[in-house]
């Protein structure tokens, strides 16, 4: 870590707190550090002593030799057998896995996860960790993503648990689930500003040169990106005219006589094609073009709702709130210290 010169005052009822990573090897080294990495930046960067984090990492493997699937193992605090024994209390817990362990998990670590959690105050999971809360019944009824490569593997194992693979994490009452990679980073500076406030957790993205603290309601991946993949040359065509003409009316019959087809035959092409409708996939699109905007730092809410197709800030604002469960303002805050982007 480089030396930071601009340490963060602590709320003043902060309290100590173990957050606890359970590595079921081979874990995803990222899903491990990543995390790691933010409670570590939060411990440094805390003025006043008191470290705000004990962070420890518990494998689930016989020895502290936690496997990775680079082939770079990691080295734990204590194994799950230790863990089992010491019964020291868990403010926070984050479930790692991998690839080559979700299909088949440790039914000790499950039988702990089971035990376990209804003392935990927030039960985690990166990535494919969801299929270990998911074996242990703690997503039962709940909504919760993963990676969206496994999401449908994850909905049909588990049908009792409401799998959303668009969000890049999700909390539903104490039960957080992320989509792994980079999002597991987004959950933890999550965490922390839940924990000790948002300024903290916006010093620690800039120190992690990260270009934005993402919220949970955002996508996985970029709904123009995933248009790229359709495969009908029409509906690619009236995808590229929809990003250039977003300050357009643009009604599912308008999209229809663009690509010279039936409203019903546009909206089948939409949900085999891209699994939405036009109207949503119009809205996704104009909506992170706002978050584009955002985050290169515009300040008038009136132009980027021109640009956009918004008849106004009160529409974009309800909008944005409803997608990504915060509002413009709040979202150009998370990257952003410099004066609000000013109202129309």
């Amino acid at each position: 870590m480089a030396k930071l010169t601009k340490p963060v005052v602590l709320p003043a009822d902060a309290r100590q707190k173990r957050v606890v990573i359970l590595g079921l090897p081979p874990v995803d080294a990222l899903d491990v550090i990543g995390p790691a990495e933010v409670f570590a930046w939060a411990n440094q960067m805390a003025d006043g002593g008191m470290a705000p984090y004990v962070l420890e990492l518990v494998c689930s493997s016989p020895d502290v030799h936690l496997e990775s699937e680079t082939g770079i193992g990691l080295k734990g605090h204590s194994t799950l057998e230790q863990e089992c024994r010491s019964n020291k209390p868990i403010d926070t817990l984050l479930v790692t896995a991998g690839a080559m362990t979700f299909e088949q998990i440790d039914r000790v670590a499950i039988d702990w996860l089971r035990m376990r959690s209804p003392t935990v105050r927030r039960v985690c999971s990166i990535c494919v960790g969801a299929f270990a809360l998911a074996a242990a019944g703690l997503l039962d009824g709940r909504s919760a993503t993963t990676h969206w490569g496994v999401a449908r593997r994850l909905a049909e194992r588990y049908p009792k648990v409401k799998v959303d693979p668009t969000p890049i994490w999700i909390k539903d009452g104490n039960v957080y689930t992320s989509a792994g990679i980079s999002s597991g980073i987004d959950l933890a500076l999550s965490l922390v500003a839940e924990d000790l406030g948002n300024d903290l957790a916006l010093e620690i993205a800039k120190n992690l040169v990260l270009f934005l603290r993402r919220p949970g309601g955002q996508a996985q991946f970029s709904f123009a990106l995933q248009s790229q993949r359709a495969h009908d040359s029409s509906l690619n065509e009236l995808c590229l005219w929809i990003s250039e003409h977003l300050h357009m009316e643009l009604t599912v019959e308008i999209m229809a006589a663009r690509t010279s087809t039936s409203v019903r035959t546009l909206i089948r092409m939409f949900q085999r094609e891209l699994q939405t409708t036009p109207a949503k996939y119009v809205e996704n699109v104009r909506l992170e073009a706002v978050c584009r905007s955002l985050a290169f730092g515009e300040k008038s809410m009136h132009d980027i709702c021109r640009r956009n197709g918004y008849h106004s800030a009160e529409v974009l604002r309800k909008a944005f709130t409803r997608h990504f469960g915060i509002t413009p303002l709040e979202y150009a805050h998370r990257f952003d210290k410099s004066p609000e982007p000013t109202q129309p």
